[in-house]
Formats: C-alpha cells, sequence, structure tokens
C-alpha cells in the first residue's frame, strides 16, 4: 500500500511479525501493546474475523526494519471498544451511509490508555496515520478510530487532523505510601473508617492469595474462566475472551500478570487479573461464584492497591466506568481516542458534539476531583 511518498504494508495479523521487531517498535512500559499480548488475542481466537476483529496491523518499513505499526482491525460493530459510538452508527446509517466496517486502532477488549502509535519517531507516526486514513478511503471505509491513546500521543493525532474525544477513568495514584495505612491516612476519617469496614467485611471467613508466574496453574484458569464467563454474560451477553487466551497469556508473559483470588476453605470463589506494567497494576477482569459483600471492592480494588505499593508502581487503572471506585480513594482521569471521519458533512457534525462534549467530561471531572474522599488538609 503506498500514497505519495509512504510506502505501508498491511498484515493478516500481529503474530505475522518478528516479535523482537514489534516489542522495539511499540517499547516495553505498556504490555498490552506487545507481541505477546496481541498475539494471543489472535491465536486464541478472541479476536479474529469470526468475531468482528479482523487483525489488520499496518507497518512502515525503513532500511534497517520496521520503523512503526498500528494494531489496526476491521471492524463490523461496536463490541468490545468501550468508547461508543453506536449513535454515529445509527446516524451515518439513517442518512444512507454504510457506517460498517470501520477501521479500529486498539488493544481489543482493553480499555487501556497507551500508545497506539508504535514508534519512537514522530514523522513515523504521522506517516502511520496517513497510511491509516489511505486504508480507509481505497476501502470504502466510514472512519477511523483509535482508541484509549497515550495522553503523549494527543498531539500527533491532532497535528494530522484527527478529532479528539475525551471521556474518563478511576485510577489510584500512589503518592510515596509505604503501606495502604498511610494511604487511609490521606483520607477523610468518614472515609477511612468506610473502608477498613469495608475491608474487614469483605474478607471475613476467607483467604485472599496473589499468585503469578509459574504460581498460576491452569486449575487457577479453569476457576478464573467460570468467574469470568459470569460477568460476561451478564455484562455482554457473552464472554469475549475465550478460555484458551488466558493459558496463552500465562504461558507468553506469565511474569506480568498477577491473578488474585478469594479462597472459602480452600476452594476459589472470586478472582480479579492484573497486568503489571513498567509503573503501573492494570486491573482487567473479576468474576465471583458466590456473592459476598465488599468482596468486589476487596479484590479489584484494595488489594490491587496493596499490590502496587509493595512493587512501587506508581498507580493502579481500574478500568472503565464506574464512579463508585471516587469513595476507595480512585480519582477521575481524563481518557482520550481520536477519530476519522471520510465524509466532510458527517465529520463537521461529529467535531461540533466532541467540543461540547470534552467541555463536559472536564467539568465532570473537576466536579468529581472534588468530592473525593481525601483530607482537605493534605
Amino acid at each position: 500500500m503506498s500514497e505519495g511518498d509512504i510506502v505501508a504494508r498491511m498484515a493478516s495479523g500481529v503474530a505475522a511479525f518478528d516479535a523482537a521487531a514489534w516489542d522495539a517498535c511499540a517499547g516495553a512500559d505498556n504490555p498490552f501493546v506487545s507481541h505477546a499480548f496481541l498475539s494471543a488475542l489472535e491465536d486464541s481466537g478472541s479476536a479474529t474475523s469470526e468475531t468482528g476483529w479482523q487483525p489488520i496491523p499496518i507497518a512502515i518499513d525503513r532500511p534497517g526494519g520496521m520503523a512503526g505499526v498500528l494494531p489496526a482491525y476491521a471492524k463490523s460493530h461496536s463490541q468490545g471498544e468501550y468508547v461508543f459510538d453506536h449513535g454515529w452508527a445509527d446516524a451515518y446509517e439513517r442518512a444512507g451511509g454504510r457506517y460498517y466496517p470501520k477501521l479500529q486502532i486498539a488493544v481489543p477488549f482493553s480499555p487501556v490508555p497507551g500508545p497506539r502509535l508504535l514508534t519512537q519517531d514522530d514523522e513515523v507516526a504521522l506517516q502511520l496515520l496517513a497510511a491509516a486514513e489511505t486504508v480507509v478511503r481505497q476501502n470504502g471505509l466510514s472512519s477511523a478510530h483509535a482508541t484509549f491513546i497515550a495522553p503523549d500521543q494527543v498531539p500527533l493525532f491532532e497535528a494530522a487532523g484527527w478529532m479528539i474525544r475525551a471521556d474518563t477513568q478511576y485510577h489510584w495514584l500512589n503518592r510515596g505510601y509505604g503501606c495502604f495505612d498511610d494511604f487511609l491516612g490521606a483520607l477523610a476519617s468518614r472515609k477511612r473508617k468506610a473502608v477498613r469496614r469495608e475491608r474487614a467485611a469483605a474478607v471475613q471467613g476467607l483467604d485472599i492469595v496473589h499468585l503469578q508466574g509459574g504460581d498460576i496453574e491452569e486449575h487457577h484458569w479453569d476457576a478464573f474462566w467460570e468467574f469470568y464467563q459470569d460477568t460476561g454474560s451478564r455484562k455482554w451477553g457473552r464472554p469475549y475472551l475465550t478460555r484458551a487466551f488466558f493459558s496463552l497469556l500465562s504461558e507468553r508473559m506469565a511474569d506480568k500478570v498477577l491473578l488474585i483470588m478469594a479462597l472459602r476453605d480452600g476452594r476459589p470463589i472470586a478472582g480479579a487479573l492484573n497486568i503489571i506494567g513498567a509503573d503501573a497494576l492494570y486491573g482487567r477482569y473479576w468474576g465471583c461464584v458466590e456473592e459476598v459483600p465488599f468482596l468486589h471492592f476487596e479484590l479489584c480494588y484494595y488489594q490491587a492497591i496493596d499490590a502496587a505499593i509493595a512493587r512501587g508502581l506508581s498507580r493502579v487503572e481500574a478500568g472503565a466506568q464506574g464512579e463508585h471506585k471516587l469513595a476507595r480513594g480512585y480519582e477521575p482521569m481524563p481518557t482520550f481516542s481520536a477519530h476519522y471521519i471520510a465524509d466532510k458533512g458527517f465529520r463537521a457534525a461529529i467535531a461540533d458534539f466532541l467540543q461540547r462534549e470534552r467541555q463536559a467530561v472536564a467539568r465532570d471531572i473537576a466536579v468529581l476531583t472534588e468530592m473525593g474522599p481525601f483530607r482537605r488538609d493534605r
């Protein structure tokens, strides 16, 4: 594929690339854009054309090797993205257009901010975006969408003329805490007491275990798969990930996986899956087979804080949505996506909407920050 002086190639999947070359472009900080994670999604049958996620990564080559790459997918729906454009699709199709397929630049099923332009060279980054636009035009697609882009890459998308959308997530920030009690000391007295009550009630009669690397065995994944299926069927109608994905995840990046489980008399009843990054702990999936008050908060939020402090990580990113995280010490943070719309008229309408939406998100974050549980004198 070429347009002007830009020469790009499109592959049938991440697995078609040499792992070392891919990771040299992606960097080591964010495990979700690693060759191991993305290829596990493909090889497990989770992100494939059959599930509406046809992998079509786009690469820019330079003398000496690959200079940059996009984790890109041809999407036949808008599921598993966590940046909702169903209203855009409906409006476009009511006007006589065809919204799907579209080009999605993302990590499937993972609302985790991170780099989407996998290169260390800004010139190559802009070439990658030009290549994505070319894919849209040459194939008659409606649009391209890059979701949960790292904040430091937003200016690159803006420079290319892509429209920026904002949303909110809740992240816990490690302000030099040596232990969980240090963190509690930063909370207002009433909130501090509430957290302690929740933690005590959640673990009554249970054992909490942290499993990493070789400690995670197939029977642990069997138990977690049961938890995940229950959550997936209630949230999405069917789970996005296959059982095979979890085994491949453990096989390919075991040192990055932290599985926190609650046991009753030695039997797992609930679990939370986390991925360990260079400076963050990413909470991903949770589920249970027994309802226990506050256990969700304990496994997903409080145990994650314990794990981050123990590892010296600067933050916990606990996934999409959830204002209930605010009372547990997680703070509202902006997240960003970028959008290229081929139709000029439709692009103008969306641009107007996004400007107003960004202003509303900024106001909401300011209000939510003021509502946080922290002491006013901290």
